[in-house]
Order: structure tokens, then C-alpha cells, then sequence
């Protein structure tokens, strides 16, 4: 209960004020001249403005509200280094005990952990100060006591302080981890993102020793491993503080992801920030195909205008026309065609292409067996062969019967099955990259509107004896093979019928897309690859793929930046790729095992500044809480005592931290009545007027 006054005006206050200063002047102005009645008329004018203000008593009913305490608990990555996460435990805990132990005081807790930007330019991190802010913009201005950090006081956001500086209330900062901690850092000083693929790309980067005051650590020497996933790419010796660089080769286009390790130095803190992370995409420069044709026929300018099509590829290609068995005696030097350069293609030059396409050759003495054997050379050091065979192909003069059929994939039985058919994807294509996503031609007409694709009407009869049958023909005949030869992949298309789909007969098919899938296929497209594991992160969440033509493992264990292993169960689906999302809560490297193969990804900055200095430091918030007059303890040194303190007073001591007692409080209840009853001051004025016209009388 509280009782004030409060003045209820019976006539507006302007004309209370206006009376009450004319009626006392003029009865002073009476006093001055000796009037015998003019105290008397003083008081009564005084007690008739009194009675026009009308007074009252005003008494309130409060009910004590209590004050409210932030405890913002830093759960960031480099929390979890060493004892912190015991000592960050301990301090939650004891200053859970000391609230509860003061009266009309609770607590709120906000754990804040790091963050990586969803889009560019966000902040990234450990937002502290920011939760701080939020925290403390949820509780009433009025019942703010204060507000206490544990943290280890590397946060990202110490100059955000906007939205503070209007809060009149300690801000305590509470460390974990000790002072003149040791650690070792790996950075990445320069590094393309971009990179041509069969050139060496250059990794500039340093080693950083952080062995506490006045010591830099300059003039020793650091281990440093390069790594491609598992393979050890390169090692070198560097020195401490000093740029080095890695060459590294692009072996294929695409992302290639490299990982710099370094070895630790004694006594350090932890090896997070012991490596970094590199993504160099592999652009390819030009495409060079070689494309021979054995013969004209209907398809053959199929390959030639998708080849040609695309900007990116240089062509080389030969029609045979005139056979040496048909030589007319027609000098060279008035032939209109060109000669065949063989010994420039096939021994000179045929490690320069990326693909070699044989369409429709038929053996004819052109190539002798030196050539074809440099081709099975070429293809088993890393190179790309494609044919696309007609009925030649079940003859005698058939590649099979050369050299080069050793790494062929497909043995022709010497028949060719003529005949209307459609060409299907078989068990195996529904899983390959290559075929498992094709897409359906429009529905026509021509084949009412099943939306299939249009008729072949021919096809070589093979039996493929190496490995996958990815398309198939009438009675499942292998219709497109897959192979792979050393290094190198094999491709071979058992019919010349494609060119079908390309003039859209009975609604075509996906030759463009097929072609172009199996031409990056045999090219070593990462994207592409049939059995493969792959990982990313977008939108919060690490989206993890597993690829396989047998089925899919069961488990994929997740490593997060922090090193907390979790194993998650991922099942197959039809086309082969078991996928996985989980919610990402930690910026840095993560990697992902399926028990075979292990792929790396990255959450916000490749190398992100959470891990730049894993070292407990007081300098960040150091001004924070000195701007609020708060204190900074190590948890190491002792837990303080919490206190209530009022606004004036103190904040902070050696072994206590003060939080403020604002004594508020809400209004449950009103209750108003006269200061005086009204009669009362009537009476009052009566006789006062009547006492001065006594006295005025005498």
C-alpha cells in the first residue's frame, strides 16, 4: 500500500491559479496598507483555492516485481576446446545457486552459438554481444539487474554495442580457459578458385605460432601435409611465420577439394585450427575431340553438329571417302580431299585430345595395328574412346578383330538384329548417372501418347563381357556399354540408329542429353561418377549423397568441426543415391565416411574465423563491462558471489559481482478519497471571512 496526493480540480487549474493569485495579492496588497482584516482574508483565499484544486488521497495497492538477470552461455566451437566446457558447466551452475539464493531476483538463460552466413555478407562467427542484446531487449527496462557472459571472450561481434548504451544496468564477463594459452594456426594466404584443368594451380599459406606474450615463435619449422581426401599430394618443411606455396595439379574439371594439414607444436591448445581447407574448380580450356568417321551414312553429322554445338570443344574430324582398295591412280595433288594425317593423329598428337569418337569405322588399312595399339596406350594412361558402331561392327573388317578390341567392352556375335524397337534403360541405368535421370520425349501422335521414346530400327548384337549395360535393345540385348580400361573409360553404342531421335521421329528422344552425359562421363566428370560420395552445405543443412550401383550403405557417419562423430542411417532409392540432410550447428569442416570414401564440406567460410585464435583472451569484452561497470574474472582464479546493490552504488569487487535491486513493482489496485471533506472546508472559509469583517468592523 502507498498513499500520495493528487489534486481533482473542480474548475479547470489555469482559473484555480489565476483566482488563488489575484485574491493573495490583493490581500497583501491590503496587509501592505495596514488593513486590520487582512490575514484573515488572506487564509480565506488560500483555503477557497485549496478547496477548487480539490485535493485527494490517492492510495495505491503494488505488488513487488522482481529483478531479472541475462545469463548468456557462449556454446561456440572453441568452447569445446579443452577444459572450457567443464569450467562453462561449473559457472552456470554456481550462478544458478547464487540467484536462488537472493530474493525477488530470477535468471534467463541464452546459450549463443556460431553462426555462418546464409547469404553474402551476413555475419559470421560468434554473435555473443548480439544475443546479449536480445536477451536483454526481452525483459522489462525497469527490472533489468544485470547481465552475466561465460564465454571464453573470443566473440565476433564486440563492437555491436548499438541498443546497449541505453541500459543502465552491469554486464560481468565470466572466462573460461586460462591466459597465455599456446596455439598453432594454418592460413591460407592465397588460393584460385578457378583453375584449368591439366595446369598446376599455386597455394600460398603460412603457419602462425601464438605462444603468448612476447613470444612470436619466428624461425622454427612446421610440417605441412597437402592432401587430396585420403592421398598425401605433398609434404614440406616451412618456416614459422613465413609464406610457402603448394603446386598443385587439376586433374579434372570441377570441384577439387584440397586439405592443408600442419603438424602440431608442443604444449598446444588444440588442432582445430591446425588445417584449412582449398576448393579450386577445374575449368577445362577447350575440349579436344577427335571424331573419325569410317563412312558416310544418315547419322553421322549427329555427333559432328552436337560436337560443334558447343562453344567449348575444339572438333577434329575425317570422313574416310576414299579408301587405299579403291585407289584410280588420281595424282594427290589434284585430289580436292585432303590426306588422312595418321602418323600426326594417331603418334603425334593423340594424347593432346580428350576424347576419341570412332563412328561407324570399318578397318580398311587405314590405321595400321602400331596406331591402334597407341590408341589402347592412350586410353589406358587416363584417355576417353567412344564408338558408335553399325553393321560393320559384326563383320570381319569389325575394330573388335584389331588390336584395339582388348579394351572394347562389347563382343559382337557376328549377327545384326533388324527390326522396329524402342531402347530402355536397363536395371543398372536406372542407378548410373549417366542414363538414371534422362528425360522422356514429349508424347506424340506417333506413338499415342505413352511419352516414350521414338523407334531404332537397328541394332548389332554383342554380348557385353566388361563392364556396365547401361541402355538395351529387343530381348535385352546390350544396347550402350560402359567400360573402364586402366586409367581410361570405354563407351560403346551398339546401334547407328540415333540419329532417329535427333530429326524427333515418332517424338525423338534425349540424344542431345545422353551424348552429352556419356561424352563428360567418359571424360571423368565428378558429377557423373557411378559410385561416389558427395557433400554440401546449403540452407542450415548438410546435404549429404551417396551414389552406388549396388545398394546404398546403411550408415554415414558425420564428423563435425568440433570432432563429435555421429552416425546417421541413410536407405537406397531406386536410382542408386542415398541421401541424408542434417542440421548444421558448428561453422568450419565437416567430413563425411561411408565406409569407403570420405568427402569433405565446409559450413560458412572455408576457414572460418571461429577458428582464427582459439586462445581465452578478456580484451574483446573487456570495454563492454567496463562501460557498464561490470567486472571480468577468470572462472580458473574462483567463482565470485553474486549481491544485490543499489543503482549508486558500486557494481563490482574483488570477489563479488553486483547485480541492481530496482525495487519495482505493478499497481493492482486504486483507491481515492477527499483530503477534507468538502463541508469542512466551507466552515473553514466562513470563519475566516467572518473573522475578518470583525475585525475590519472594530
Amino acid at each position: 500500500m502507498s498513499g500520495t496526493i493528487a489534486f481533482a480540480p473542480m474548475i479547470p487549474m489555469p482559473w484555480v491559479i489565476g483566482f488563488a493569485f489575484v485574491a493573495i495579492g490583493l490581500s497583501l496588497f491590503m496587509g501592505w496598507r495596514g488593513g486590520p482584516g487582512a490575514f484573515w482574508r488572506l487564509a480565506a483565499s488560500a483555503a477557497l483555492a485549496l478547496m477548487l484544486a480539490n485535493p485527494r488521497i490517492v492510495d495505491e495497492e503494488r505488488e513487488p516485481q522482481s529483478d531479472v538477470v541475462a545469463v548468456v552461455i557462449d556454446r561456440s566451437a572453441s568452447q569445446r576446446v579443452g577444459e572450457r566446457t567443464r569450467q562453462t558447466d561449473t559457472a552456470l551452475a554456481h550462478v544458478r545457486r547464487q540467484v536462488a539464493a537472493l530474493d525477488q531476483l530470477e535468471m534467463r538463460v541464452i546459450e549463443a552459438h556460431e553462426t555462418a552466413p546464409l547469404s553474402a555478407g551476413g555475419e559470421e562467427g560468434t554473435v555473443l554481444v548480439g544475443a546479449l542484446r536480445q536477451a536483454l531487449s526481452a525483459i522489462p527496462r525497469k527490472r533489468i539487474a544485470g547481465a552475466v557472459v561465460i564465454t571464453d571472450g573470443q566473440v565476433h561481434d564486440a563492437d555491436a554495442v548499438i541498443g546497449l548504451d541505453v541500459i543502465d544496468a552491469p554486464v560481468h564477463v565470466l572466462l573460461s580457459g586460462e591466459p597465455g594459452e599456446v596455439d598453432r594456426r594454418l592460413v591460407i594466404d592465397k588460393a584460385p578458385a578457378y583453375g584449368l584443368v591439366g595446369q598446376e594451380a599455386s597455394i600460398a599459406f603460412r603457419v602462425e605460432d601464438r605462444l603468448g606474450p612476447g613470444a612470436p615463435g619466428l624461425g622454427n619449422l612446421a610440417r605441412v601435409t597437402l592432401k587430396d581426401g585420403d592421398k598425401v599430394l605433398a609434404t614440406a618443411q616451412v618456416p614459422v611465420g613465413r609464406l610457402d606455396t603448394f603446386k598443385v595439379p587439376l586433374a579434372h574439371a570441377g570441384p577439387t577439394v584440397l586439405r592443408l594439414e600442419v603438424e602440431p607444436t608442443p604444449g598446444e591448445l588444440s588442432t582445430l585450427n591446425n588445417q584449412a581447407l582449398v576448393t579450386i574448380n577445374g575449368v577445362r580450356e577447350r575440349l579436344r575431340v577427335l571424331l573419325v568417321s569410317g563412312q558416310p551414312h544418315a547419322g553421322e553429322r549427329v555427333w559432328r553438329n552436337l560436337l560443334k554445338s558447343d562453344p567449348a570443344v575444339d572438333l577434329v574430324h575425317f570422313t574416310i571417302l576414299r579408301p587405299p582398295e579403291k585407289d584410280d591412280f588420281t595424282p594427290l595433288n589434284e585430289i580436292s580431299l585432303i590426306a588422312f594425317p595418321t602418323r600426326e593423329l594417331f603418334e603425334v598428337r593423340i594424347k593432346d585430345f580428350d576424347l576419341v569418337v570412332f563412328d561407324r569405322y570399318v578397318v580398311r588399312d587405314v590405321l595400321p595395328p602400331s596406331y591402334l595399339r597407341n590408341i589402347i596406350g592412350y586410353v589406358n594412361d587416363g584417355g576417353a574412346l567412344l564408338l558408335a558402331v553399325g553393321p560393320e561392327y559384326a563383320e570381319d573388317r569389325s575394330l573388335f578383330n584389331t588390336p584395339l578390341g582388348g579394351v572394347l567392352p562389347a563382343t559382337p556375335t557376328g549377327k545384326v538384329v533388324e527390326g522396329a524397337f524402342r531402347p530402355s534403360v536397363s536395371d543398372i541405368g536406372e542407378r548410373h548417372p549417366v542414363t538414371a535421370a534422362l528425360p522422356k520425349a514429349r508424347p506424340s501422335r506417333a506413338n499415342r501418347g505413352t511419352g516414350n521414346w521414338g523407334r531404332w530400327f537397328r541394332q548389332v548384337e554383342a554380348a557385353a563381357r566388361a563392364g556396365h549395360t547401361l541402355m538395351e535393345g529387343p530381348g535385352k540385348r546390350p544396347l550402350l556399354v560402359l567400360d573402364r580400361s586402366g586409367e581410361g573409360r570405354v563407351a560403346a553404342m551398339l546401334s547407328d540408329h540415333i540419329w532417329l531421335w535427333a530429326r524427333g521421329f515418332e517424338g525423338g528422344g534425349p540424344h542431345a542429353e545422353l551424348m552429352r552425359r556419356l561424352a563428360h562421363w567418359l571424360m571423368k566428370e565428378p558429377d557423373l561418377e557411378e559410385e561416389g560420395l558427395s557433400a554440401e552445405v546449403r540452407d542450415g543443412k548438410l546435404h549429404v549423397v551417396r551414389r552406388s550401383l549396388r545398394d546404398a550403405p546403411s550408415k554415414i557417419t558425420v564428423t563435425a568441426p568440433s570432432g563429435e562423430k555421429k552416425t546417421y542411417p541413410a536407405g537406397a532409392a531406386k536410382t542408386g543415391a542415398a541421401v541424408l540432410d542434417v542440421a548444421v550447428t558448428e561453422s568450419g569442416l565437416y567430413r563425411v565416411n561411408d565406409g569407403e570414401r570420405e568427402v569433405l564440406a565446409a559450413a560458412g567460410s572455408l576457414n572460418p574465423p571461429e577458428y582464427a585464435d582459439l586462445r581465452a583472451t578478456a580484451a574483446l569484452l573487456k570495454p563492454l563491462a567496463d562501460a557498464k561497470g561490470g567486472g571480468l574474472m577468470w572462472i580458473r582464479d574462483g567463482l565470485p558471489d553474486l549481491r544485490k546493490v543499489r543503482p549508486d552504488r558500486d557494481r563490482a569487487g574483488k570477489g563479488w559481482l553486483g547485480l541492481i535491486s530496482n525495487k519495482a513493482y505493478v499497481v493492482s489496485g486504486v483507491a481515492e478519497f477527499p483530503l477534507l471533506p468538502p463541508l469542512l472546508f466551507m466552515a473553514g472559509v466562513l470563519i475566516m471571512l467572518m473573522s475578518a469583517w470583525w475585525k475590519e468592523g472594530r
